[in-house]
């Protein structure tokens, strides 16, 4: 297997405190993915061993708002000793603001030319800073449908698109194929299309948001083009349990994940 697997620390084992799910997760074989580290004990997290592979990289502002473009960066910035101290790979961004559950603070429908160029310039900041602190930022796609309503140039081709014209080795993709099937479908023809902006892939089936096996989404078919394109970066669960809360639903939840990606 020419690809490792992360699992998001965020969404499995629930019953746990966020240290011991990092500590289960990672004696199971496998990297860690967080989202807001803020409230977590950071010394704590390094101290478990773990590998982590992506963390938040921002806690407000707005990528595509010339307005809050300032605050985007400023909180990049706040968390980059977070991201050495737990020697994190990626730090993910969103293209626009999100609020509770995943909102948008401020819903958008329409994109407009303005937003492309900020959220254009707003990335090659972060890159910038990125290369200053030897640290990789990520944007991440997502679905507009069920997830994150109003929140404009979301669409992997978007992400994709704003990705490819910074043309930053410190600027990549989050390819969340969750996200796409929802929102536009044709995985592999994506994958394929998106490969050199690619720094992490994160999965999850539809509908539900669970683990490979449990949707329409053929995850073997998709390892196997991951692997016949010489994909060797992360591939990170971000589903719940199918089974629902307990330490067990989760194990079989990262088996059924681990045996979808195992060529």
């Amino acid at each position: 297997m020419s690809f490792r697997l992360a699992v998001c620390a965020e969404m499995v084992y629930n019953e746990l405190p966020i240290i011991e799910r990092v500590e289960r997760i990672h004696d199971l074989g496998f990297e860690v993915e967080l989202w807001d580290t803020r409230p977590r004990d950071v010394a704590a997290l390094a101290a478990t061993g773990a590998r982590f592979s992506s963390m938040s990289g921002y806690y407000g502002g707005s990528l595509i708002d010339p307005d809050g473009a300032d605050e985007v960066v400023a909180s990049a910035e706040k968390l980059i000793p977070t991201a050495l101290e737990l020697g994190v790979e990626r730090m993910v961004v969103h293209p626009a603001e999100l609020g509770e559950a995943g909102r948008a603070v401020r819903p958008i429908h329409r994109p407009t030319g303005e937003m492309w160029l900020a959220g254009l310039r707003t990335l090659e900041r972060l890159a910038v800073l990125g290369a200053a602190h030897g640290v990789t930022f990520a944007l991440e796609n997502l679905n507009t449908i069920v997830d994150h309503p109003g929140i404009p140039l979301a669409r992997a081709k978007d992400t994709m698109a704003l990705v490819a014209a910074v043309d930053h080795p410190n600027i990549t993709m989050m390819l969340d194929l969750y996200h796409a099937q929802i929102g536009e479908g044709n995985l592999i023809e994506l994958i394929i299309k998106a490969q050199q902006w690619v720094g992490e892939i994160q999965v999850a089936d539809v509908p539900g948001r669970f683990e490979p096996g449990t949707g329409e989404i053929r995850y073997p078919a998709v390892a196997k083009v991951l692997a016949g394109i010489g994909y060797e970066g992360v591939v990170g669960l971000e589903a719940a349990a199918a089974g629902g809360s307990g330490i067990e639903s989760s194990d079989h939840a990262l088996a059924a994940f681990r045996t979808a990606f195992t060529i």
